[in-house]
């Protein structure tokens, strides 16, 4: 499979042409919250800028998000990123949808960015990469493109209130973060949106304290275990009343019915866009069976704490309990023999004419390779471990177009040259 080189970051956006803002309208079927369409407008070409795409409207069907119907649209796909949010930054600079200036301004236009779940956990700023998608998501329909997120199974662990992965930074942002929101009052959209342009100066004002340092340094300075005890207990106490701190927010923030929950609530466990199904471990044919619009409303439900029993919201076992769970599954993405491969070709096969898609695009599981198809190419795994809690591996992202796929990758550390496989 051929190369090419394209000198110079970012990518340049397929639909550059056209920047004047589109129309957009919600459609909703009745009165109880369900959603069941959504169209946001094409865009317009530039005056003098090239023919315009004239591109139909994005069409989004089900609450949270299930069907997309996107004509003509770029589709781009990113992976795991695990509280990393640099390497968040130079995945989607890469992929042409983010500006490299640090203003985070959405530069892809009518394109529809999809990323595939788990930003929670094993890195600092969390709250920071769902802040700045949500904000790309608003700028993008302003021009007639679209981001989407499917969670992942460290999203549901969250909300489960399992936070054994949880990055003692991510923690902090927590605390930071519920400080921040009293100043906004019950304002949380503006609030949440405008977190991403302030988050790394609270974290800074954080580090920077002296109740912050003050403990840790004592805890490394040479006269430990030569002070009274009860100094030396004063210290570990103050050390453990922030880390207390942080837990009790985050448990606030992701608890069923909690701001962060009902904000992860929006997103669905499995997305189709136009043929392409896009989920975080693999669907079955059970899952289909079952319903994926159905399993994306009873997690969305659970989240928000609106399904309550005698025990407490019930938790959705096939999306997100168990290793066959769509959020848990890696039956696509590991090492299998020559055998396995020949059943695991025929239940994909299966899954996706049962979802009627021609593809499955799945995370997950780190691909120390890179990102790459299997099964004639009819499953991409697009995790490449690029948060620094993984593996710190350069960013690749997938680009679909036409229903043709390639790879972009970085060449160089610096990302200056970027490579783009030719499409399969």
């Amino acid at each position: 499979m051929g190369s090419l080189c394209l000198n110079y970051l970012p990518l340049p956006p397929p639909s550059s042409h056209s920047h004047s803002p589109s129309s957009s309208s919600v459609n909703y079927s009745n009165g109880n919250g369900h959603v069941s369409h959504v169209k946001l407008g094409g865009g317009v070409g530039g005056e003098g800028e090239g023919e315009s795409l004239n591109l139909k409207p994005i069409v989004i069907s089900g609450n949270p998000p299930t069907h997309v119907s996107a004509p003509g649209r770029r589709i781009v796909a990113v992976g795991d990123l695990h509280g990393d949010l640099d390497q968040t930054r130079c995945a989607l600079e890469m992929a042409g949808v983010l500006s490299n200036d640090g203003q985070n301004l959405w530069t892809g236009g009518e394109t529809v960015l999809v990323q595939l779940g788990d930003i929670l956990d094993r890195g600092e700023d969390e709250i920071a990469i769902l802040s700045l998608l949500r904000s790309l998501d608003i700028q993008a329909k302003a021009q007639g493109g679209a981001v989407f997120q499917v969670n992942g199974n460290h999203e549901t662990m969250n909300v489960e209130g399992d936070f054994r992965y949880v990055d003692p930074g991510a923690f902090d942002e927590c605390s930071n973060f519920l400080e921040y929101l009293d100043g906004y009052r019950d304002d949380w959209e503006e609030a949440f949106v405008n977190w991403i342009g302030v988050s790394t100066r609270w974290k800074e004002d954080h580090k920077m304290s002296q109740n912050y340092w003050g403990p840790w340094n004592l805890v490394k300075g040479p006269l430990w275990g030569q002070r009274p005890l009860m100094l030396e207990m004063r210290v570990f106490s103050d050390i453990l009343g922030q880390r207390q701190k942080g837990v009790i927010a985050r448990s606030i923030l992701m608890r069923p019915g909690g701001k962060l929950a009902c904000e992860l609530a929006r997103h669905s466990i499995v997305l189709k866009v136009n043929d392409w199904v896009f989920c975080h471990g693999g669907l079955l044919p059970h899952h289909v069976a079952y319903g994926i619009e159905r399993l994306n409303r009873e997690v969305s439900l659970w989240m928000r704490g609106l399904t309550e029993t005698d025990d407490g919201p019930g938790i959705p076992f096939l999306a997100t309990r168990g290793y066959d769970s769509v959020v848990w599954n890696r039956l696509y993405s590991r090492d299998s023999s020559e055998f396995e491969d020949y059943q695991i070709n025929s239940i994909l096969e299966e899954t996706l004419e049962a979802v009627d898609a021609r593809a499955m695009v799945v995370g997950h599981t780190p691909q120390t390779a890179g990102v790459n198809c299997k099964y004639n190419c009819s499953i991409w795994r697009i995790d490449v471990g690029m948060s620094g809690g993984v593996l710190n591996s350069r960013p690749e992202v997938l680009e679909i177009r036409d229903n043709k796929a390639r790879v972009i990758k970085s060449k160089r550390s610096t990302f200056s040259e970027l490579q783009a496989v030719d499409y399969t």
